[in-house]
């Protein structure tokens, strides 16, 4: 019997059987219309290393078959049933979701080398006789990444997406606009891109909120992406089963706005794009001429972004300007609010209205309970897991992301030889022993725990080896949470399954940590 490879995440149920089926000259993908896309995509991730044709649709020699199976319904949105025979490797869904979480199994079922670009010689393509029943434990199952402080490439998210879909994540948080940078064009306001994406300087380690102490990098730093860079992004990462989240950071963090138009602030008077980290006073005005601008921009980031929910950020939003502005202070008299709280909480339920008549749903930070939550609001909770106690518990669905331990832009550990970190640490194993349903839930109100995210906040990850050194292998860790039943879970075994595991990540020239020294 051909050894099973390591399989992340583990899957909820595995049968070995006796045999093996070997790729070969011959071997065909058998797929209907109705699965072209994933077939086309496994396709094309195996033929690099195999050097073979995998035409799609032959119906020649051995096959690998991939079906939509309405009799699995039991499986969900994204399960499947995989099984290996000699003759036949099937993969089987309800929907084409399950087909591409079955296919990445398939990819890991192989040697490592499969995940190379180029033929491998003498190489032999055996996978193990065996039968796969998968699905996940959580519906949310995502990754967040920051380009507000330090811009990425497009060719970088490019290929963190491939990594998400490889672990089986389904929701990329792009974290788009700042108070150091406005990342997405807008066509009606080109400014917020011409002035709100390039700031003069950055702030480097150690952090400090003294100014007299602050280090600086003695470098402009910008960069933007496009819509039609968006549009690409969006579909490749649809083509991989996952959703791209956009977040629209508002009322607070939202200074790259202001210096690009200062009428959207509190004083009118011309401020610069951030160039340090933390929270600062200026945040957007509360008149009606704000609102209509990021209406205006929410209408172009609809139509770019297809998904059901929309992140308006909501998070680290000093009051100070909105007691000191006589136009805040009319506002909260006009609409009969108490304190400024509330004047968020109000500011937040117009959006949250605005987007439902548009057939989508606002995620927000859990800041955004202080002054009451708006009705249909999804509560991310950052600040540990009472907020999202809270609004579970008032029936609000929430996607757990507590800094500890899903802030993978804390340390790794606590060694002075670790990379700077925005403050404490998580380790991989307190990655992997998180349970995203607090115990103070009822089985009723756990059903709003839609799941769980890593963050990855980029004041220290200048480039994206620093961001690969800080995100992995947590995020594999924390895919398996996601995905994986507890009962299968075991850190001993995590280890081991780990080790194979990274020849793939190093394959594939991830900088996980461990691979290299710390980049600089």
């Amino acid at each position: 019997m051909v050894p099973t490879p390591a399989l992340i995440p583990i899957p909820a149920k595995l049968t070995p059987r006796s045999g093996s089926f070997a790729l070969g000259a011959t071997t065909s993908i058998a797929a209907g219309d109705d699965v072209r896309v994933p077939a086309e995509l496994l396709r094309d991730q195996l033929r690099p290393a195999t050097g073979l044709p995998l035409q799609v649709g032959s119906r020649t020699g051995s096959r690998i078959a991939l079906a939509l199976d309405p009799s699995l319904g039991g499986l969900g949105e994204e399960g499947y049933r995989l099984t290996v025979t000699a003759d036949e490797v099937a993969i089987r869904a309800p929907k084409p979701a399950g087909i591409r979480h079955g296919s990445q199994t398939l990819r890991q079922l192989l040697p490592s080398d499969i995940y190379r670009r180029a033929p491998v010689a003498g190489a032999s393509w055996a996978i193990p006789a065996l039968e796969i029943e998968d699905r996940p434990g959580f519906a949310w199952r995502g990754s967040h990444l920051d380009v507000g402080r330090h811009f990425m490439p497009k060719e970088f998210v490019l290929k963190h997406l491939d990594l998400l879909a490889l672990h089986k994540f389904n929701v990329f948080h792009w974290h788009l606009t700042e108070d150091q940078g406005w990342r997405i064009e807008i066509k009606k306001y080109p400014k917020l891109t011409a002035v709100g994406a390039f700031r003069k300087d950055s702030m480097t380690a150690p952090r400090t909120k003294d100014p007299a102490a602050r280090k600086f990098a003695g470098k402009p730093h910008g960069g933007f992406y496009t819509q039609d860079d968006a549009r690409e992004v969006v579909r490749y990462a649809a083509e991989r089963g996952i959703t791209v989240l956009p977040e629209i950071e508002m009322p607070g963090h939202a200074m790259a706005a202001i210096a690009a138009y200062p009428e959207l602030g509190n004083t009118g008077k011309p401020i610069e794009v951030l160039t340090y980290w933390g929270i600062t006073d200026h945040v957007l005005g509360v008149t009606d001429n704000v609102l209509r601008f990021f209406e205006d921009v929410f209408d172009e980031v609809l139509e770019l972004f297809p998904s059901k929910f929309i992140h308006v950020g909501g998070d680290e939003c000093p009051k100070t300007e909105w007691r000191n502005t006589p136009s805040a202070q009319e506002r909260m008299k006009k609409e009969g609010l108490k304190n400024e709280d509330e004047l968020q909480s109000w500011f937040i339920r117009h959006f949250d209205s605005w987007l439902a008549k548009r057939g989508r749903r606002l995620v927000g930070w859990d800041e955004i309970l202080e002054g009451g939550l708006a009705q249909g609001a999804t509560v991310m909770s950052w600040r540990g897991e009472e907020g999202g106690i809270a609004a579970a518990k008032a029936g609000h669905d929430v996607v757990m992301a507590p800094q500890r331990p899903t802030y993978l832009d804390h340390s790794q550990s606590e060694l002075p030889t670790e990379p700077p970190g925005i403050g404490g640490h998580n380790s991989l194993e307190a990655v992997y022993a998180y349970r995203p349903v607090p115990k103070e839930l009822s089985a009723e109100d756990a059903k709003h725990v839609l799941g769980a995210q890593g963050q990855i906040w980029t004041e220290y990850m200048p480039d994206p080896k620093r961001v690969e050194y800080m995100a992995w292998p947590r995020l594999v860790a924390l895919a398996e949470v996601l995905w994986s039943p507890p009962e299968t879970r075991n850190w001993a075994d995590f280890e081991k399954r780990l080790a194979t595991h990274l020849e793939r990540l190093a394959i594939l020239d991830v900088n996980y940590r461990g691979r290299f020294v710390p980049p600089e």
